[in-house]
């Protein structure tokens, strides 16, 4: 299998290995990780992210597992791409139409084998450009491959190898309208591939043409059908973290260092009050409360430190637990945040609001840790990756994961609970909930042995002013509506959304999105607005799941509203009901935000 080259990129959100990517002459699989290359002159380019580390490690059973970015293009003799690729698939259609005695349309299908330099020679002596074939076979445990032409035209292998074509019995391009036909006479349907009960594609075969040659392990589920250039063909999972001082780092460290000589006996408040008496220990924890000091007692008698809280828990209990500064601001810094004062975006519009922090400088960290094909399968509502779920490995001997990091800025808000809560107890909201919990379970029936669980309201509520919101900003910070993201916190009595930006140079942290942020107020009366009213409207605001509805997950929301980029949204714009926070022509009584 030869190994084409492609440039590097950082962009581990976009490609990695297992991808299939276009190129202008050919098309390849983008190698495993145990293909690139770095340079032996310069020292690794890596990242250093313990929590992430540490989550890591969980998800992918490797110890002591590193954090390396993209190997930077080799210049020392000309430019050398560093990442490899394999040509993949191995089948090509000939660039040489021909007209069948019926009038279709066909074209000679060959492998690879059979090219010469590139081109195929056929009868008339002459070579031919070919391009790739678009139609491969694949498994949901991602293994790849090239389909087996000759059994699928035939039913099965029955040893005839003589020419194959593909027809285009009509001019729509669906799958109906392409034929696979021999030149023994024997032609099959190409939709019957995409048919899972007739298994025309036979059985997986284990293949990974990304790790290379002699990589297949053992499988044996049913082989679908996948358009290399389809949407499904790829999803990378990744995880990622923002760089916060964790507001517990502190008083942890002091609880593990007085525990084996004065903390360890504490169990109850009365013998804490005693142990804070004796001079050694007041001196160190006076600036900690006794309920935060027990609550490190029981973290640490636990096991349960802070590092092996999920990821969203941490970073909102940093942004709403900490002073009204948080991190240092100096140049390069990984994290610096200030409160708002409340008299600054205090409104009639912002009563359900506890706070507002301006993040003026953010790092995130986001980590590659394997893929899916057919389906996503990406974070929950807390961050985490599901450890359960199967997914394809990056690399046959991984000891690293390929990331990066992003610089950028943000605003976070924090929700009162109580508001929240009074808001759930509502009987139409009640009502509503019913509604999207239905269109939820219809959804599970339509993707069967998917672990993925219905979020609840307060998080798609949220999650629906959040992309209002980022709507409304994008539109006056300077930033690009596709290059600002969301995080939604939405844990029992812990309810926050933080808009923030991103890129690997300084362009994410211009002050546009901090500098809009001291505009809150004007910006979440804009955004209320904007839901109201759809230019869908009345269809939009009136839709609700059901059954053989092409969108279960969604309520009021369509691309006249508030879907997005899906770069942007951390669910793929699923879980999202503009009726739970404006009310709508439709007026059910639903919206978080009263008139």
């Amino acid at each position: 299998m030869s190994k084409p080259q492609i440039r590097s990129s950082q962009l581990i959100t976009t490609f990695g290995p297992g991808a299939m990517v276009d190129l202008p002459d050919d098309a390849v699989i983008i190698a495993g990780t145990d293909f690139w290359r770095y340079s032996n002159l310069s020292p690794l380019p890596s990242i250093s992210e313990a929590r992430l580390q540490r989550k890591l490690e969980t998800i992918t059973g490797i110890p002591s597992v590193s954090l390396r970015k993209p190997p930077p293009a080799i210049e020392d003799k000309g430019f050398t791409p560093d990442i490899a690729a394999f040509r993949f698939p191995q089948w090509f259609i000939v660039q040489r139409p021909r007209v069948t005695p019926r009038g279709y349309v066909a074209r000679r299908l060959v492998h690879q084998n059979d090219l010469d330099k590139g081109r195929f020679r056929d009868e008339d002596g002459k070579r031919h450009p070919v391009v790739p074939v678009r139609f491969v076979r694949a498994c949901n445990r991602g293994h790849l491959g090239d389909i087996d032409w000759y059994a699928f035209v035939h039913g099965t292998d029955k040893g005839c190898r003589r020419e194959l074509f593909m027809e285009e019995r009509g001019t729509s391009g669906d799958l109906d309208a392409v034929w696979v036909r021999c030149a023994c006479g024997a032609d099959r349907v190409m939709s019957q591939a995409a048919r899972l009960e007739l298994r025309a594609l036979g059985s997986c075969n284990g293949s990974r043409p990304w790790l290379g040659p002699g990589t297949r392990e053992a499988c044996g589920q049913p082989n679908k059908l996948l358009i290399r250039s389809a949407s499904n063909a790829y999803f990378p999972q990744l995880l990622s973290v923002i760089s916060i001082p964790d507001s517990f780092e502190a008083l942890d460290r002091i609880v593990s260092a007085l525990w084996d000589t004065l903390l360890s006996p504490i169990q109850t408040e009365e013998q804490l009050e005693f142990a804070l008496k004796m001079p050694a220990v007041r001196q160190q924890l006076e600036e900690f409360t006794p309920t935060e000091i027990m609550a490190a007692i029981k973290r640490f008698r636990n096991k349960a430190a802070a590092e092996d809280r999920p990821v969203k828990e941490t970073e909102f209990a940093a942004l709403t637990q900490a002073k009204e500064e948080l991190g240092a601001d100096v140049p390069e810094g990984d994290f610096y945040a200030r409160a708002l004062p409340r008299d600054l975006w205090a409104s009639k519009w912002t009563n359900s609001i506890e706070r507002v922090v301006l993040v003026h400088r953010l790092r995130e960290v986001v980590a590659l840790v394997g893929f899916t094909r057919f389906e996503a399968s990406g974070t929950d509502i807390q961050g985490e990756l599901d450890i359960a779920v199967e997914r394809a490995p990056l690399g046959l001997n991984a000891t690293w994961v390929p990331a990066i990091e992003n610089r950028g800025e943000g605003v976070f808000l924090q929700f009162k609970s109580e508001a929240i809560e009074a808001w759930l107890a509502r009987p139409e909201v009640k009502e509503r909930d019913a509604i999207l919990q239905a269109g939820f379970r219809q959804w599970l029936k339509e993707h069967e042995g998917s672990k993925r669980a219905y979020p609840g309201l307060p998080f798609i509520m949220l999650h629906s002013l959040a992309h209002l919101l980022l709507t409304a900003i994008s539109l006056e910070c300077g930033y690009p509506a596709s290059s600002i993201r969301e995080r939604i916190y939405a844990m029992p009595g812990e309810y926050g959304i933080l808009i923030y930006t991103g890129s690997s140079d300084a362009e994410g942290t211009l002050g546009g999105l901090v500098d809009e942020g001291r505009r809150i107020k004007q910006h979440l009366r804009v955004a209320l607005d904007m839901g109201r009213l759809c230019s869908n409207d009345p269809v939009c605001a009136f839709h609700k799941p059901g059954p053989y509805d092409p969108q279960p997950l969604l309520g009021s929301a369509c691309h006249g509203c508030i879907l997005i980029s899906e770069t942007s949204c951390e669910q793929r714009n699923d879980f999202l009901d503009r009726a739970l926070v404006v009310s709508t022509v439709d007026a059910n009584g639903a919206e978080f935000f009263k008139e």
